[in-house]
């Protein structure tokens, strides 16, 4: 049931239970064993994992960061989390697809996994718990802490605690920066271009990754007068009219929806969701499009959404579903069915997503230990394909992730890269193969 945000008991120094934030409301209502709203963000160590010191690590981690020692439960009004005084789930060799389901039951009520395959760690979390900011900084201090039990005398002089506090804040930042805003739009969503057609059997997800330096990349973006995610979702979008439509003119736009971090733009340094969403469309009439003419469309349109007035709007427009009254005390029985609905309804306006996590930085000495990271977006009901980017030592690490047999798209984004003297090495988990 609902509650008052009361502090824990004497002598601890984290809450006892707190709201999800604005985005996390959504995902417990609509997360299925199909459709998981788990990502996965992982690390190359140069050295196999040794699985006992990795358990260790992610032990004392977790005790060092209350926020992820946290549990849904469901109360009157909406959902909660609660302290979660049971012993974390066991630390495995890797065993299921990416991103696969979070049975919380099956998890100690735990809503994040760790795993371990060969020189790799694995991070899965469930969306509601937070967005990728919050899981790399989770998975960065496993690293650290893992690193200094693996190798005690080469990091023998490196402290055992968490490299800042400031990763301790798990704020409301949604709610915080909320301004009432009169004059909000309300937004509303069209069909886009859905991407269809056999799926990789036993529900399995294909995983494609595309490695490259970031110089050059950012090269090639810069000579057009882009931005580095202009570029690489303006060659998707591009990609997707040449390989999907075959150059066709379409009813619907090409729509690819681009999560915008909202902390630099509030200040904010928050461990929960912290994200706004806008969309990148290109709608192809009955001519013929260059890669330039559509990498220019998707500039405008990313140039005129992403600003800070246009996400204050969204924020906004957001949190004051949140904030009213009547809906405040609807029960939760009914506030689900709707948001299912709504939900529902949603699903048809986005072709698919793209995300970038920006540039990974790990500290000295820690870094000479690593080498490389990546992230993998599970899919979302009408998605069956994802991005998801991220930087580590000037390498730049594309990757996309699918359930669809055919992987003309991503062949067709890389080739594209390719051709533009971009050095591009290509790495796949071998599911579309067998």
């Amino acid at each position: 049931m609902d509650k008052k945000n009361t502090k824990a008991s004497k002598g601890r120094d984290r809450i006892s239970w707190e709201k999800l934030d604005n985005t996390a409301t959504l995902f417990p209502v609509i997360a299925t064993e199909h459709l998981s709203n788990v990502y996965r963000i992982a690390a190359n160590l140069t050295e196999e994992i040794n699985g006992e010191l990795l358990a260790q690590a992610v032990k004392r981690v977790t005790d060092q960061i209350p926020f992820f020692k946290m549990r849904i439960r469901e109360g009157v009004f909406w959902y909660y989390f609660e302290d979660n005084n049971k012993s974390l789930p066991p630390v495995t060799e890797e065993s299921k697809t990416p991103g696969a389901y979070i049975d919380k039951s099956k998890n100690n009520q735990y809503m994040f996994r760790v795993t371990f395959y060969k020189c790799r760690i694995n991070l899965e979390v469930f969306h509601a718990l937070t967005d990728g900011f919050g899981g790399s900084i989770f998975l960065k201090e496993i690293i650290y802490e893992y690193l200094r039990l693996r190798y005690p005398e080469e990091l023998k002089d490196e402290k055992h605690k968490i490299s800042s506090g400031i990763y301790l804040d798990s704020e409301d930042s949604y709610v915080r920066n909320f301004k009432k805003n009169k004059k909000y739009k309300k937004y509303k969503s069209s069909r886009a271009v859905m991407l269809k057609g056999e799926k990789l059997f036993g529900g399995r997800l294909g995983v494609m990754h595309g490695f490259m330096p970031f110089t050059q990349i950012k090269a090639s973006a810069k000579k057009r007068g882009l931005t580095v995610n202009q570029f690489i979702v303006g060659v998707f979008v591009y990609s997707v009219y040449k390989e999907y439509l075959n150059s066709s003119p379409s009813k619907y736009p090409i729509s690819c929806c681009v999560p915008v971090n909202l902390r630099p733009y509030y200040d904010s340094h928050t461990l929960k969701n912290f994200f706004a969403m806008v969309a990148a469309e290109f709608k192809p009439e009955d001519r013929a499009y260059t890669l330039d003419e559509v990498l220019n469309i998707v500039k405008d349109n990313l140039n005129e959404k992403i600003t800070q007035e246009n996400l204050n709007d969204i924020l906004s427009y957001n949190v004051s579903n949140e904030k009213n009254m009547l809906l405040r005390i609807v029960p939760i029985t009914i506030k689900k069915f709707a948001l299912k609905r709504v939900y529902g309804a949603s699903t048809h306006a986005t072709t698919a997503t793209i995300t970038n996590i920006g540039n990974f930085r790990l500290k000295d000495p820690y870094s000479k230990y690593v080498e490389n990271f990546y992230c993998i977006l599970s899919m979302s009901k009408g998605q069956n394909m994802k991005g998801a980017v991220l930087s580590y030592k000037g390498i730049m690490n594309i990757n996309f992730s699918s359930c669809l047999a055919d992987t003309s798209i991503q062949k067709r984004f890389f080739r594209l890269l390719a051709e533009d003297g971009i050095d591009v090495a290509v790495e796949t988990n071998g599911v579309y193969y067998e």
